[in-house]
């Protein structure tokens, strides 16, 4: 029995109904043309093509139509390979025997290796690995700068480091004293002669101010660096001549290591010596994580390292103010009140604009309630009060200063005699006119808008491997787990970095040659 025939909905309708569609429609395009009209848009503009009185009209063009040509090749290439591609995989479907026998061993071969790359990465500790950096620097080096923060020079000392250098044998220590700007000039004075009986100090103050030219470069994907400001830097002539005096004397092209603990501004003296932002910096602590060369001139050669490792055995508050991971192992609240019991309470009333305080956790509630930093149900966000009093200790903006001790006692890994050593070769009555003069250049504050600050001594800092001590399993997978993520995005960033250079088409710059065992931890 045939079925029967569905008829199609009809598309008629009233005329009422068809004008009012036609009327809702030119408005609508009316609306579209006036808003067009007061964005101001512009039909694009045809392309002109090549202008007769052009120079090499008929090279360009021919140029033009071969790019074109090799375009379409390529793409019928990639046709080709896809229908392969395909072509295999519908026998590999209808042969079900061939594929069993052919792709088993390379999914075997590559699980074995993919697990042999996981066990490794696993194994890695990454204090072990910046443990491992660090001794090569210093053992690649000729001379060794300590950077040191002006607002606690003592603080920023390692007795292991120093001690490894002077074994090291001809190897020279120089201090710098950087952030110099954020202390008194009378406390900086003070420093200085301190620190100069026993080692050449050099006063510094790095370059930050950078333009926002990084976030168009990474825009445009060009290799281009933004420049610095010189007159922001100070203490760099005073260094370069130390340096040149020492290379001089040495007769030959000389490496300079850059050590310290983190924040203390290693990165950006290199970049300032540059006028280059070469080396990675920021406000978290940490970010330098293997050696880096950098060619300063044909005689001179800068390396920058990771940061020295903290010792556990160190007081609370020098592990909240030199190791990167005290605010997230340590409770926030415990690390900030350990700075608080060393500051002086008054000039902390002041400077952070808050009442007086009895004790820490009272200091932590009315700083969230000045800054603005409420929990849920409007309670004060203490947590958050100390972890914010935490960064701007550890920044580069909060002043505050140390007294030196009154007595002068050299460090127990030094002698007389080391220390005449370290001086020679030096121009060191230069030296004391450049610091002078970068003192009387530099605007540092008053004591009074400064916070004094009571420093707990000399740091003690883990050099070698076997001395790290083994962490919690669940802490130590946190800790790996973000430290291999920071360096794959670094790895990441470098190969960016990379491309845009043969893109650019920048020729690479000289590199110093390291040794075999240097250049296998290297990643430039």
């Amino acid at each position: 029995m045939k079925r029967p025939k569905l008829k199609k909905a009809s598309k008629r309708m009233t005329c009422h109904k068809r004008y009012k569609i036609q009327k809702k429609v030119r408005e609508h395009h009316r609306k579209l043309r006036k808003e067009a009209k007061k964005q101001g848009r512009r039909k694009p503009r045809k392309d002109p093509g090549v202008p007769n009185s052009a120079p090499f009209k008929e090279a360009l063009l021919r140029e033009a139509e071969l790019r074109k040509q090799r375009l379409e090749e390529l793409k019928q290439q990639q046709k080709l390979d896809r229908q392969k591609e395909q072509e295999k995989k519908r026998k590999l479907e209808t042969n079900p025997g061939v594929k069993a026998s052919n792709l088993e061993p390379v999914n075997e071969e590559f699980g074995q290796r993919k697990a042999k790359n996981k066990a490794k990465a696993g194994k890695q500790n990454p204090k072990k690995l910046y443990c491992q950096e660090l001794k090569k620097v210093i053992e690649a080096s000729d001379v060794v700068l300590e950077v040191l923060d002006a607002r606690d020079p003592l603080g920023c000392r390692c007795p292991q480091v120093e001690e490894a250098i002077v074994q090291g044998g001809q190897k020279k220590l120089v201090l710098v004293l950087n952030k110099s700007d954020l202390v008194p000039k009378e406390n900086l004075e003070n420093w200085l002669n301190y620190l100069k009986k026993e080692l050449p100090t050099v006063v510094f103050r790095a370059s930050t101010n950078l333009k926002d030219k990084g976030k168009i470069i990474k825009h445009l994907k060009l290799k281009k660096r933004a420049p610095f400001k010189n007159e922001v830097c100070v203490g760099k002539e005073g260094l370069w001549k130390l340096l040149r005096s020492f290379q001089e004397t040495y007769g030959k092209a000389i490496r300079v290591g850059v050590i310290g603990f983190p924040n203390v501004g290693k990165s950006s003296i290199i970049n300032s010596l540059k006028q280059e932002r070469i080396c990675n910096v920021g406000v978290s602590m940490g970010l330098t994580r293997c050696m880096q060369v950098v060619t300063l001139d044909k005689q001179i050669t800068v390396i920058d390292s990771p940061s020295c490792i903290v010792s556990p055995l160190n007081s609370a508050s020098t592990l909240a103010l030199r190791s990167p991971a005290s605010i997230e192992m340590v409770k926030p609240v415990e690390a900030a009140s350990a700075i608080l019991s060393q500051a002086d309470a008054r000039q902390v009333v002041l400077k952070f604009t808050v009442p007086d305080f009895k004790n820490p956790l009272e200091f932590f509630t009315l700083l969230a309630q000045r800054r603005g930093l409420h929990q849920k149900g409007g309670s004060p966000n203490v947590e958050g009060a100390a972890k914010l009093m935490w960064s701007e200790w550890t920044g580069a903006s909060l002043g505050y200063y140390c007294h030196p001790p009154t007595s002068w006692t050299p460090s127990p890994h030094f002698n007389e005699g080391i220390m005449t050593d370290m001086k020679q070769g030096f121009n060191l009555e230069e030296l004391e006119k450049n610091n002078a003069h970068s003192i009387h250049s530099i605007r540092g504050p008053c004591s009074a808008r400064s916070i004094l600050f009571q420093s707990s001594g000399l740091t003690n800092g883990i050099i070698e491997e076997k001395d790290i001590p083994e962490e919690l399993p669940r802490q130590k997978q946190q800790e790996e787990g973000e430290d291999h993520n920071d360096l794959d995005s670094d790895q990441e960033s470098v190969d960016e970095e990379a491309d845009e250079e043969s893109l650019a088409m920048v020729p690479a710059e000289e590199t110093w040659a390291l040794p075999e065992e240097s250049q296998a931890g290297m990643c430039l």
